[in-house]
């Protein structure tokens, strides 16, 4: 006898779901871990799959019960809720017709508790509508779950990421905002997964240009002032960068002072202090406003690894992976032009010196099971060498490597994103926009409201826009910045969301209900709409498992924005506070609760904050 899921399981739920908590908060400070107190029931997606493939056996034989589904969500509700498509590839491999296997293959399929209907379609689609009290049972456990049923791994990893990586020295531009918000999604995400996350903000402090700009600050006395500010900064690298592009002799001594700072000279390291505790002190500020997390013990400058790379070097000649050409220790790659160099033929070490030995830290000293490297795909290049040459010295392991590409940021002409002048954009002058055009819309939109409030929710909504605006298009892909799309309060916008979990905050407040009460309180599912809404609502876990795969944050992105869009529908052709039926009324309320909770959630781990009015 086929067993029954839901029923099984809404004798469960009906006496609530207790849970153990093995961590400290729900939050997601800490990456806190929760445990069910009794096995927790399979997804929807799971269910369906193993009864699938008891209906293959019956209908073919258990030679072919691991035959992949191939399920997926119906697009169109009228053709039900999910469809099934292993006949077509399944109908080869046993020589029956498509459609005729799809329709032994649904009359093997136990009707009633699970699945409603189920029927054929085309050349052999099978088309799936569930049971109402599936969908009920599903959301009670979802609602009872303080994780929204995102399982903990089992076992953790460790996961290393590597992103944002500001230049030093200089103000942080708009340059920097993809790999730091995208890397810290990312980590918030696997995060909340249970694993055990180290942030490394990887700095370029040892390179050429400090020796550049050290040099530059020497001749102008700079260490001598006790005013050192970041903005200086800007126009004295770019005072250092003319000298070095159009003076031979000054670029000379720029290079002898980077084997100075590299050597230990005391001048050369007291003045590289200051300019790092400048910098350091400018970056954690902008990183306070992102909401980013990233702190001072995440930082990993390229003067960390400074004492290691002279072993890597020899190792990766010793191995036979690298060898000296013109000078210069190379490693040759197959089907790449230029090589990958180690060390400079006048003994100085680059990038990918300092890229290999901070591979080999975050494997061997930090234990790292997966490694994650946020960087622009200009860089696409070097980190296929890099790894590669990583991987034939012997260095990787079973570790996983995963390089995450991302575009640019262009201005309405299609070019990358400039002042007026064509200068660079700074950071902090975007997020002050932001805040200040949405202050403004805020104003116009809730002019009662008091103005330090108004103030606070600008800073929320004006940085929550520059952000979502950035994370929800394609990674990969370049996008065009555009102030207007992203402070709308329609469409796949940061206002849009945040508009949706406030309206929902209001209707408790208009009802005079407490939303805690809600927590984990029964849905029945009886309208189109509540359905739509909970069989969204119920896609949440594989989402966020999805993205820690994918690495591809503008999944859970485009996942929020048709909740809210399904939210909104269900909230327009479903009395909630006005229905007379009292139980309609509660069932309709907790919903209104799980999609509440399902958004603050992906928004915190988008990294963006919430309002209760707006």
């Amino acid at each position: 006898m086929t067993p029954s899921w839901s029923s099984a399981w809404c004798l469960s739920i009906s006496g609530q779901i207790r849970r153990n908590i093995t961590g400290v908060s729900p939050g997601l400070d800490s990456g806190a871990l929760f445990a069910d107190a009794i096995r927790p029931m399979p997804e929807i997606k799971q269910i369906l799959e193993d009864l699938l493939r008891q209906a293959v056996t019956k209908a073919v034989g258990p030679e072919y019960a691991e035959a992949d589904p191939i399920l997926r969500q119906a697009t169109n509700p009228k053709f039900g809720d999910y469809q099934a498509n292993l006949a077509m590839g399944l109908a080869k491999r046993v020589g029956r017709n498509p459609r005729e296997l799809a329709e032994a293959i649904c009359n093997a399929l136990p009707l009633g508790a699970e699945i409603e209907r189920a029927e054929v379609a085309g050349p052999g689609f099978i088309n799936l509508m569930l049971s109402s009290d599936l969908i009920s049972s599903q959301l009670a456990e979802t609602a009872s779950s303080e994780r929204l049923r995102v399982e903990v791994a089992d076992p953790p990893q460790t996961v290393v990421i590597d992103y944002a990586s500001p230049n030093l020295a200089k103000e942080m531009h708009i340059g920097h905002l993809r790999s730091t918000i995208i890397g810290d999604g990312i980590s918030r995400v696997i995060e909340f997964q249970g694993h055990r996350v180290i942030r490394q903000n990887h700095l370029g402090d040892w390179g050429t240009q400090f020796g550049m700009l050290l040099e530059h600050l020497i001749d102008t006395g700079w260490e001598k002032s006790d005013d050192h500010h970041i903005g200086d900064l800007n126009a004295l690298y770019q005072e250092a960068k003319k000298r070095y592009d159009s003076d031979p002799e000054f670029a000379e001594r720029a290079r002898k002072r980077v084997v100075a700072l590299q050597g230990g000279d005391e001048q050369s390291l007291r003045l590289w202090r200051m300019l790092i505790d400048e910098s350091v002190r400018h970056m954690n500020e902008i990183f306070a406003r992102l909401n980013v997390r990233l702190a001072d013990k995440d930082i990993k400058g390229e003067s960390f690894y400074n004492d290691r790379l002279a072993r890597v070097a020899e190792e990766l000649e010793r191995k036979g992976v690298a060898r000296i050409s013109d000078g210069a220790l190379c490693v040759f790659l197959e089907g790449e032009e230029a090589p990958l160099i180690v060390r400079k033929s006048d003994g100085g070490y680059g990038y990918a010196a300092t890229d290999l030995a901070a591979l080999r830290h975050r494997i061997e000293d930090l234990g790292g099971d997966r490694l994650i490297y946020v960087v622009d795909s200009r860089q696409r290049d070097h980190f296929n060498k890099f790894f590669e040459a990583a991987r034939r010295a012997g260095w990787v392991g079973t570790a996983r490597l995963d390089y995450v590409p991302f575009g640019t940021i262009m201005g309405k002409d299609r070019k990358p994103f400039k002042t007026r002048e064509g200068g660079t954009v700074r950071l902090a002058e975007v997020l002050d926009e932001a805040v200040e055009r949405a202050k403004k819309v805020i104003e116009t939109k809730a002019p009662d409201l008091p103005e330090d409030e108004r103030d606070s929710i600008a800073q929320v909504v004006g940085v929550g826009a520059v952000k979502y605006f950035d994370l929800s298009n394609d990674r990969i892909k370049d996008y065009v910045f555009d102030w207007d799309r992203m402070l709308a309060l329609e469409g796949n916008t940061a206002p849009y969301l945040i508009n949706a979990y406030v309206r929902i905050r209001s209707i408790f407040r208009k009802g005079n209900i407490d939303p805690d009460s809600l927590h984990g309180q029964p849905v029945e599912i009886k309208q189109q709409a509540e359905r739509a809404l909970a069989l969204h609502l119920l896609q949440f876990p594989q989402i966020v498992s999805g993205i820690a795969e994918s690495l591809e944050p503008h999944r859970l992105c485009t996942y929020l924005y048709e909740l809210a869009s399904a939210f909104h529908k269900f909230y327009e052709r479903c009395p909630v506070l006005t229905t007379e039926d009292p139980t309609e009324r509660h069932s309709r309320l907790a919903l209104c609760y799980l999609v509440a909770r399902t958004l603050k959630l992906g928004l915190e781990l988008l990294g963006i904050e919430t309002v209760e009015r707006m």
